[in-house]
């Protein structure tokens, strides 16, 4: 026992006397000799936490003339008030690390803002610094190093109404008396207010011998040709992602092409799907091979005849190929028509034993994968779980071995768990589950329930063999349950213990499967799909990643044992994006971030080394969700330029019925790929024309450059505009960008003859 409770125990005698302390200042002269103070005594400080406990339970005591004792029961009581203070002030930190995190990360992506791995505020004050004009030593010594805008400047901006922009277009130019920067037009001026303030060459002819002296061209004239073009380049390039990386681009064939006896049912709708693919410049192409098909009736009777038709109509048109291992069920929610069950045996064998599927807590099975409580059971005709998927990879690869030495397919992806993703069935919409809903553990088969009694014997705590008796239902928030609210059973010692469990068995399932699968397929690419459950990420407890099976709260980072396992077999993770925009609705009622959730995933993969890819999900996107995408999958600002293998896109139907927007999937592709679109290389012919005219032509060009994607519409009319009107007026450029906004539908190339 410490000292400082001893004391605390004393009794307290109210009335026992103080030593008087000698006044310092008892020398010193004062006006007003103060009087006698009625309470002598020192003021005290208030005690605080536990010495308020002690000090309050020692008055009570001196109250009744007992006095206190301390006891051992007592002292046990503050050490365990104590460590339960420590853990809550490590989880606060934690939690102010992760939001620090996210800020970071969100000033990288979307403010450009070269910030070190490890940053700190420190960092940001001078990265801010920096942005703002101010120059930041190693030691923080902070000072401006250019002069205050000069007064030309100023009366330029306040005549013509124009604001002033950083570009480094302007860093290089040698500049006497105009200050480096790029001239932004007013985007308040009406274009009607514009046409009447375009000067034509002629009226201006007179005022030649006074353009000298114009601040407007003694800002053109520190710019140099070469400089306009390479700024309009990286302009375009950075809205356009046309940069030299490339990321391929797979398309998900759809499904239905065949039937549940393993037949190709539509050779020409295969062919026309096929051709659209070519049309869009796709990579190759992703089919999933179906156990429920290929191995449907008997055991280890394996029918791969629809899919070798399939494969030779692929080979015709010259695309790459990539398979999925496709163990799971398939239909129910949004399939249509299409459903593809677990092979017909298998559910035979269910029907009497029912544990080989997972079940929720109130005994409700899900058919939509084996359980992996029976990955070592011998349960299914005398073969375990690990052993069905190695013989059905084993099948494959032998029956298309000529596909794989010519080359055609070049990787396979392992189905884990239900929709082929390496997580628990926790979201099924067949038995009621519904978006943003928590979801339910996965876990109350006999053989998993076997495997957690064993695991906490081990532990020593017998009576820990049970799952969470207060986790809520499939649609339950996590403030509505006692064990994912904040300060939850979650992160007691029961709830450590059961979610590592928990989170254990999956990694154990994925480090079990693809230790075979490696040894099917060897020298061929791995892939692993990992889903990205982006609900509840903003709450501590992050529930619904926790019944997907990644331990994941706030206080610990759930997806590095899960990726060490990756790692070790040497398999590509496949992160699935999400493009689509979260409104403040949703924002609100289910707490997400998806963008969050993708910079942990992405950054924990990359740091470990691992081959990273995409897949969209299941959703039709507008623009502005392609570009969401891209830039996931090729990051701006990335100082190690990781970028993605590859990326997957799936389609909710099929090419050919003409649901998909195909501009904006060309558009993305060509993004993906880095190409230049048709309209983009006429935006540069029209830069090269304009910088090639004299020097008053010069200036639209500087004011495209910071407007690239209002270079694509309308050719005909600005070409028309420049050529006939020879402008030297600031204010054309206000007119030409009118002229974008209103013809933004129009695509480029319309007039690429005209301006050569």
């Amino acid at each position: 026992m410490n000292t400082n409770n001893n004391n605390q125990d004393l009794p307290i005698k109210p009335q026992q006397a103080q030593i008087p302390q000698p006044d310092p200042y008892s020398h010193l002269p004062h006006p007003v000799q103060p009087g006698p103070s009625p309470n002598p005594h020192p003021q005290t400080r208030r005690p605080r936490g536990f010495a308020a406990t002690a000090a309050a339970a020692s008055a009570a005591a001196s109250a009744d003339n007992t006095p206190a004792v301390s006891s051992p029961n007592a002292s046990g009581k503050g050490k365990r008030e104590r460590e339960k203070e420590k853990e809550r002030t490590k989880l606060r930190e934690r939690h102010r690390r992760a939001i620090t995190s996210r800020m970071l990360a969100g000033l990288r992506q979307y403010g450009d803002f070269p910030l070190p791995a490890r940053a700190d505020m420190n960092d940001v004050l001078a990265a801010l610094a920096r942005e703002a004009g101010w120059t930041v030593e190693a030691d923080g010594t902070t000072y401006r190093q250019s002069p205050p805008p000069s007064h030309t400047v100023s009366m330029l901006v306040g005549s013509f109404g124009v604001r002033p922009m950083e570009s480094p277009l302007l860093k290089n130019c040698a500049v006497k008396e105009c200050q480096p920067s790029v001239l932004r037009i007013d985007e308040s001026l009406s274009p009607g207010s514009l046409d009447s303030m375009v000067i034509s060459e002629r009226e201006n002819s007179r005022n030649e011998k006074y353009t000298s002296a114009s601040p407007i061209n003694s800002v053109i004239e520190c710019l140099d040709a070469d400089q306009l073009i390479q700024d309009v380049h990286s302009g375009i390039h950075q809205n356009d992602f046309t940069e030299n990386s490339r990321v391929p681009v797979y398309v998900m064939l759809a499904n239905g092409f065949i039937n549940n006896c393993c037949q190709l049912i539509d050779p020409q709708g295969v062919r026309q799907e096929l051709s659209h693919m070519k049309s869009l410049d796709v990579d190759g192409v992703v089919v999933e091979c179906w156990w429920g098909v290929v191995e449907a009736w008997s055991p280890q009777k394996y029918v791969w005849s629809g899919y070798r038709e399939l494969f030779n109509i692929i080979q015709e048109f010259k695309l790459k190929l990539q398979v999925l291992m496709a163990f799971h069920e398939y239909g129910g929610n949004d399939s249509g028509d299409v459903l593809i069950s677990l092979p017909q045996w298998v559910l035979e064998i269910g029907k009497d034993n029912q544990d080989i599927f997972f079940t929720d807590r109130e005994g409700r099975r899900n058919t939509e994968c084996l359980s992996w409580g029976i990955d070592k059971e011998r349960v299914l005709k005398g073969r375990t779980g690990i052993e069905v998927y190695f013989d059905f990879m084993r099948s494959f690869r032998t029956e298309f071995n000529d596909l794989f030495t010519e080359g055609l397919i070049t990787a396979i992806e392992i189905g884990l768990g239900p929709s082929g993703e390496l997580k628990y069935p926790s979201f099924s919409e067949r038995l009621g589950w519904r978006y943003p809903g928590i979801g339910e553990f996965q876990c109350y088969d006999k053989y998993s329930q076997h495997n957690l009694r064993k695991a906490a014997k081990l532990r020593g705590h017998s009576f820990w063999a049970r799952g969470p008796d207060n986790a809520g239902q499939y649609n339950s928030r996590p403030h509505e349950t006692g064990f994912f609210c904040e300060r939850g059973d979650y992160d007691s010692y029961f709830g450590r213990f059961f979610l590592h469990w928990y989170s254990q068995s999956l990694i154990d399932h994925a480090d079990n499967v693809l230790s075979l699968a490696n040894f099917a397929f060897e020298d061929t690419k791995i892939i692993v799909k990992v889903p990205a459950v982006y609900w509840w990420y903003r709450t501590a407890s992050h529930a619904a990643e926790l019944t997907a099976g990644y331990y994941n709260p706030t206080n610990q980072d759930g997806y590095s044992p899960v990726f060490e396992v990756l790692k070790k077999h040497s398999v590509i993770m496949k992160f699935v994006c999400s493009g689509l925009h979260v409104s403040g609705f949703e924002n609100d009622e289910a707490l997400v971030d998806p963008e969050g959730l993708s910079w942990q995933v992405l950054n924990s993969a990359w740091d470990r080394g691992l081959t990273v890819a995409g897949v969209n999900m299941l959703a039709c996107y507008d623009r502005e969700g392609y570009r969401r995408v891209v830039e996931m999958a090729k990051p701006r600002n990335d100082p190690d330029h990781h970028r993605f293998s590859f990326f997957v896109y799936q389609q909710p139907s099929a090419l050919s019925q003409g649901t998909i927007c195909f501009p904006e999937l060309d558009y993305f592709i060509k993004c993906m790929h880095g190409k230049k679109s048709k309209a983009v290389a006429v935006a540069q012919k029209l830069s090269q024309w304009v910088v090639r005219q004299p020097i008053a032509k010069k200036l639209p060009l500087v004011i495209f450059s910071l407007h690239p994607y209002n270079l694509i519409p309308a050719w005909k009319k600005i070409v028309h505009v420049l050529k006939a009107n020879k402008a030297r007026s600031l204010m054309i450029c206000q007119y030409l960008d009118q002229l974008f906004l209103r013809n933004i539908t129009l695509l480029g190339g319309i007039a690429g003859d005209q301006v050569s």
